[in-house]
C-alpha cells in the first residue's frame, strides 16, 4: 500500500509530457505480452502484462492519466493479439456472439476524469473487433451504480468488500446468451472484475475476465 501511495504521488507531479515522450519512443514489440491466469474465489482472471515492468507502467499511466491515444493504440494492438486466439478458441465450442465490455466508471468519476481509459482502448481495436466479424463492443451494457472508494487505499479484504453490489446490467439484450469479455486496465486482487462479472452472469452471459496488467 505504501508503494501504491508513492506511485500515486509520482503520477500527480510527473509532467505529462515525460510519460508521453517515453511512450512515443516505444512500439508494440517493446511491451512484453505475458498472459497469466489468476484465481479469486473460484473465478479465473487473465492478465496480459506485468505492471512491475517499467514500459508497462508508462503504458498504463499514459493511458489513464494522460488520455494518450498513442498508448490506447498500443494497448489495443496487444489486446487484439490475445483476443484473436481466445475468440477462435471460444468459437470452437460455442456459436454465441462475442461481446467486449469495458469496466464502467461511476457517473461522478466519469465527469471528473472526462473519459474511460478502457473505452479508449476498445475504440482503438481493429475493425473486426467492432463490426461483428470477430466481436462487437457494448459500452453501455454494464453500469456502475454505486460510487466506491479508490481500491489502491484498501487492504485485500476491503477491496473485495468495496465493490460488492457496485455493478448492474443496464441492457440485458446486449449480453443475454452471449459470450462477454469483460476488460479492465489494472487489477491487483481481481475484486472489481469479479464483482462486475456477477450481474452479467446472472443476466445469462458467459463471461471471461481480462485486465491489461497485474499490479
Amino acid at each position: 500500500m505504501l508503494r501504491e501511495g508513492f506511485e500515486a504521488i509520482i503520477d500527480a507531479i510527473m509532467p505529462l509530457r515525460a510519460r508521453s515522450a517515453r511512450m512515443k519512443e516505444r512500439g508494440v514489440e517493446d511491451i512484453p505480452l505475458e498472459p497469466t491466469e489468476h484465481e479469486l474465489l473460484g473465478v479465473q482472471i487473465t492478465t496480459l502484462m506485468d505492471y512491475r515492468n517499467s514500459a508497462v507502467q508508462d503504458l498504463v499511466r499514459a493511458l489513464k492519466y494522460d488520455r494518450s491515444r498513442y498508448a490506447a493504440k498500443i494497448a489495443a494492438d496487444l489486446l487484439a493479439d490475445y483476443l484473436r486466439e481466445e475468440i477462435a478458441s471460444t468459437r470452437t465450442f460455442s456459436t454465441k456472439q462475442i461481446v467486449l465490455i469495458p469496466i464502467p466508471l461511476h457517473a461522478t468519476r466519469r465527469r471528473e476524469r472526462g473519459f474511460n481509459q478502457i473505452e479508449l482502448v476498445l475504440e482503438s481495436l481493429p475493425p473486426e473487433f467492432k463490426d461483428g466479424t470477430l466481436a462487437t463492443i457494448a459500452k453501455g451494457a454494464l453500469e456502475r451504480t454505486r460510487a466506491t472508494n479508490p481500491q489502491t487505499k484498501l487492504s485485500r479484504k476491503e477491496r473485495i468488500e468495496n465493490v460488492v453490489g457496485a455493478f448492474s446490467v443496464a441492457d440485458p439484450y446486449k449480453t443475454k446468451n452471449k459470450h462477454v469479455f469483460l476488460i479492465d486496465d489494472v487489477t491487483t486482487t481481481g475484486a472489481t472484475l469479479l464483482n462486475a462479472g456477477k450481474p452479467l452472469k446472472a443476466a445469462g452471459a458467459n463471461v471471461s475476465l481480462i485486465a491489461l496488467a497485474h499490479a
